[in-house]
């Protein structure tokens, strides 16, 4: 494979009601070992409290303060701190004020879930047993 080049503001891009994801690396270039995705935080940012089986999930904060919520401690996480989150750590984001990270996951396949997501027809978004089996294909799974 050849290297690749992803330029700034370039990328897979989903616009959500409470962030903006632009994916940096797909599953593909790293034959499914990584995806790194670019996400803006919208003021009042919230990411239900969930774990992952497989995943680990990296974040570096850009920009903003992000707040980690896990079962036994809640950390504020200012520019340039990293929260490394392993498989079966339950946690909780939040981002009042809004905010810029990087996130890694690894094994890879993010990516495909926000594709996935974002084809789902408006009904389906509605919808907290599709969404919920969708995180579970992709290995998000919720209280």
């Amino acid at each position: 494979m050849r290297h690749r080049i992803i330029p700034a503001g370039e990328g897979d891009d989903y616009d959500w009601a409470q962030d903006h994801v632009v994916v940096k690396s797909p599953l593909e270039v790293s034959d499914g070992r990584v995806t790194l995705v670019e996400d803006t935080l919208k003021p009042g940012f919230l990411l239900a409290r969930h774990h992952h089986r497989s995943m680990v999930e990296i974040f570096f904060i850009l920009e903003g303060v992000v707040t980690f919520a896990f079962d036994d401690e809640t950390v504020d996480a200012p520019l340039g701190t990293t929260v490394i989150v392993p498989p079966g750590v339950w946690h909780e984001v939040a981002c009042p004020d809004g905010g810029r990270l990087l996130t890694l996951f690894t094994p890879g396949g993010f990516d495909n879930y926000l594709a996935e997501l974002a084809a789902l027809p408006s009904n389906q978004l509605d919808d907290p047993d599709v969404i919920r089996r969708l995180g579970e294909r992709y290995d998000i799974w919720t209280a």
